[in-house]
């Protein structure tokens, strides 16, 4: 059973800024909850063919799995697909207009093997949630303190 979870936010900054900040896998452990560690296989930036090992806790479990740029789109997309890890997943994220502000989308998509096989609805609202909190997290770091 596949998994496949959107979620999106208004973010008040130019889409520059937060698709730079974003979609640069280094800050990645300061804005998702569960992500413990990036270290790069390749030299940074991010660009198409960039590796990166990730150590995330997820349902109370250690993952630890390699993200491989295979799309990048400068301020607009970036996709990474697991090269090795506990399951193969997708994430796209896409940055757009929207008001005075960035929309950014953030979509996890893949097929759970082992133990996420069987619970796949359940990790599915996980994800969800997990997700919806982490672009908190961005929102919060990201904008501007009110006056």
């Amino acid at each position: 059973m596949a998994v496949d979870v959107e979620v999106e936010t208004v973010i008040a900054r130019p889409v520059a800024d937060v698709a730079a900040y974003a979609g640069d896998p280094t800050n990645a452990p300061e804005w998702y909850a569960n992500i413990r560690s990036v270290r790069w296989r390749t030299d940074p930036p991010v660009r198409v063919g960039s590796e990166m090992d990730f150590v995330a806790q997820f349902l109370g479990r250690r993952l630890a799995y390699t993200y491989r740029v295979v799309e990048l789109v400068e301020g607009e997309r970036l996709v990474m697909e697991t090269a090795d890890g506990p399951f193969p997943m997708r994430t796209t994220y896409t940055w757009e207009p929207a008001g005075d502000g960035a929309r950014m989308t953030l979509r996890n998509t893949g097929t759970p093997t082992g133990f996420g096989k069987v619970s796949a609805p359940v990790m599915a609202a996980a994800m969800r949630r997990a997700t919806t909190k982490d672009l908190a997290r961005l929102k919060t770091l990201l904008e501007p303190e009110p006056h």
